[in-house]
């Protein structure tokens, strides 16, 4: 039985993709007000330091070595002190800022600081608590980090890259980008002690994070609560219960819907047949598989498969 990390299977189904969407440095005074963006949005300090500001929560000061990343997308600010006047982040200021090497320049006689914006979009017909579960801002302080780990290594590639644009570096960069989002989620599960709900940091219990590999290495298996209780040396009670914290939803529930999610993904990608699909995620009969789908997305698979495919058509 395959029983690589289920960080891998999500990652996959989600179809994280990065992009830079600017490398700045700026001199205070300063400030940009970043819009809501439908994926994920990244910032890493390189040199200097910035102050992080969202609606109802209190400003955070961002050192070099510090990343934050957004997951929902949700509108920021990143300026230069708590109080600094801001301007709208678009396209059109990026493209005034532009220098000619491809920098965004913010010129002030201030405290120098350069930064690393990304963003990252990703399969919107798949709600994973990897994402629903994560913190509106999710910092990973350079503080704590060890300099020689994966995550800190790969900010040093990218700023070199950046720096040194050579021959390649635009494909470097976006693979070293895509690296990134994955070294911050394990640098997330390292790190991760009590922050409530967390599918991340469900894969650090023992039992929770066993059931989960067992359901994601084995989705077409006929467990129950019995079965995966069992597997994952707790009671029921205990399984449910500890699993329905972690992960914000019942074991079973979670399966349901793991399911839903590879079957959605081969009826968009594959030709394969309904009635394959329904028995590669555990479903003995077709009708049941569709009755379970149509709870899931709100219609039958095979008119899912024909909207996907249109829509990815004219997209």
């Amino acid at each position: 039985m395959d029983r690589r990390c289920p960080l891998d299977d999500v990652l996959d189904v989600l179809r994280v993709r990065g992009s830079l969407s600017g490398y700045i440095r700026a001199h205070a005074p300063w400030g940009l007000t970043v819009p809501p963006v439908s994926g994920a949005a990244f910032h890493a300090v390189a040199v200097g330091g910035l102050w992080l500001r969202m609606p109802g929560r209190p400003a955070r000061e961002l050192l070099a070595g510090d990343l934050v990343l957004l997951p929902t997308g949700a509108e920021h600010i990143i300026a230069s002190d708590p109080s600094a006047a801001t301007r709208p982040w678009d396209r059109a200021a990026k493209a005034k800022a532009l220098d000619a090497s491809g920098e965004i320049v913010l010129k002030g006689t201030g405290r120098s600081t350069h930064v690393i914006c990304a963003w990252y979009d990703y399969d919107h017909d798949v709600s994973h608590p990897l994402l629903s579960l994560l913190p509106r801002a999710l910092v990973l302080s350079g503080h704590d980090a060890v300099e020689t780990s994966p995550l800190q290594a790969t900010l040093r590639l990218l700023r070199h890259e950046l720096a040194a644009g050579a021959a390649g570096s635009a494909t470097v960069i976006a693979r070293l980008i895509d690296v990134l989002f994955v070294h911050v989620m394990r640098e997330w599960i390292t790190r991760q002690h009590d922050h409530g709900a967390s599918w991340l940091g469900a894969l650090r219990d023992p039992s929770i994070g066993r059931a989960l590999t067992l359901m994601h290495s084995s989705p077409a298996a006929p467990w129950t609560l019995a079965s995966l209780a069992r597997e994952a040396n707790v009671s029921r009670a205990t399984l449910t219960r500890r699993f329905s914290a972690l992960v914000g939803e019942a074991p079973l529930a979670y399966l349901t819907r793991w399911r839903m999610d590879l079957a959605a993904r081969d009826l968009r990608e594959t030709d394969h047949a309904v009635s394959a699909i329904a028995h590669r995620v555990g479903y003995a009969s077709e009708f049941a598989f569709s009755r379970a789908f149509s709870r899931a997305r709100g219609q039958p698979p095979g008119r899912y498969r024909t909207v996907a495919r249109g829509r990815a058509a004219t997209g």
